[in-house]
């Protein structure tokens, strides 16, 4: 029997409403109106979708969306003098550098020049400490919405064997550090693997959650997926693909496609999420939250 689908596109909805709702709460006690300052450098297509999508979210949310566009040539300091002028900014409640930045600019060095209680990305060191500690300012998004997914879904993580694959400070290692933390979504074993992993396949099919985040399309088959598992793609890959037309001609296509084999690995998998419409959304999702949770913690201060 094929897998249920763990709609993230569906259930992102129902959380935005329940944002737009505490937002309108905030705004009515405070008179203050969340503020998120989003920061695009360059011309990177991907990008731009993606600030389009947060741009969008943010208004139907009730938040305030401030854009700042800036040109490839932008230097560090030049980005490093906007950051900083939106960390002095008491307006302003959260803080984000679309990723990736262009070539040249020092991008450990624009993320550390966040203010942490503006860090809604949640890559500051002191914000990525107090995670691992599980005390957390921020969680991240991509990670906070796939946990959201899995309690969300009543998909039990408890005493659960959870493999990651990735290692990327955006995905890989906060998703290990947020389903090892103590309570609902978290209490599982977790293991995480990465491009030097040996016998990866054979780890994989130990796991009763399985999130793929490596960045590699369809690098997860069906050998590699223990049946009955929860498995998240995290992937958003571009690629050729042949299909037959209503004619019957053969022809190239381009078509978006996870980190997983969805239609070898639905098969056998539990749950699946698909893509598009699975994490996506959940990571925009998110992002909305914690610029809600920046402005309150701001506002009690």
């Amino acid at each position: 029997m094929a897998a249920q689908i763990l709609d993230g596109k569906g259930l992102a909805q129902k959380i935005r409403a329940e944002i737009k709702v505490d937002v309108e709460k905030f705004v009515k006690e405070t008179n203050i109106q969340p503020a998120l300052a989003v920061v695009l450098v360059g011309d990177n297509e991907a990008s731009k979708v993606y600030v389009r999508n947060k741009e969008k979210a943010c208004n139907e949310a009730g938040i305030k969306s401030l854009m700042y566009r800036l040109p490839a040539e932008t230097s560090s300091e030049e980005l490093l003098k906007l950051v900083r002028s939106l960390n002095d900014d008491a307006s302003v409640h959260g803080i984000l550098v679309q990723l990736p930045l262009p070539d040249g600019i020092d991008e450990q060095k624009i993320l550390d020049a966040i203010d942490p209680e503006k860090d809604v990305d949640s890559f500051h060191p002191e914000n990525v400490g107090l995670v691992s500690q599980g005390r957390p300012r921020f969680l991240p998004c991509t990670p906070y919405g796939i946990q959201q997914l899995l309690v969300r879904y009543n998909i039990e993580t408890k005493g659960k064997r959870a493999v990651v694959i990735g290692r990327s400070d955006i995905v890989g290692k906060p998703m290990g550090m947020l389903l090892l933390q103590k309570g609902l979504g978290g209490d599982a074993t977790v293991t995480i693997c990465h491009s030097r992993t040996s016998n990866l396949g054979e780890i994989a099919k130990q796991a009763d959650i399985l999130v793929a985040a490596i960045g590699k399309p369809e690098f997860v088959t069906a050998d590699m997926v223990k049946p009955g598992a929860v498995v998240v793609d995290v992937g958003m890959n571009k690629i050729k693909k042949e299909i037959v037309d209503e004619n019957g001609e053969k022809k190239l296509v381009d078509k978006l496609v996870g980190d997983v084999d969805f239609d070898s690995v639905k098969e056998v998998a539990g749950w699946i999420t698909p893509v598009p419409g699975g994490v996506g959304p959940l990571t925009v999702t998110m992002l909305l939250h914690n610029a809600l949770t920046g402005a309150k913690r701001q506002t009690a201060k």
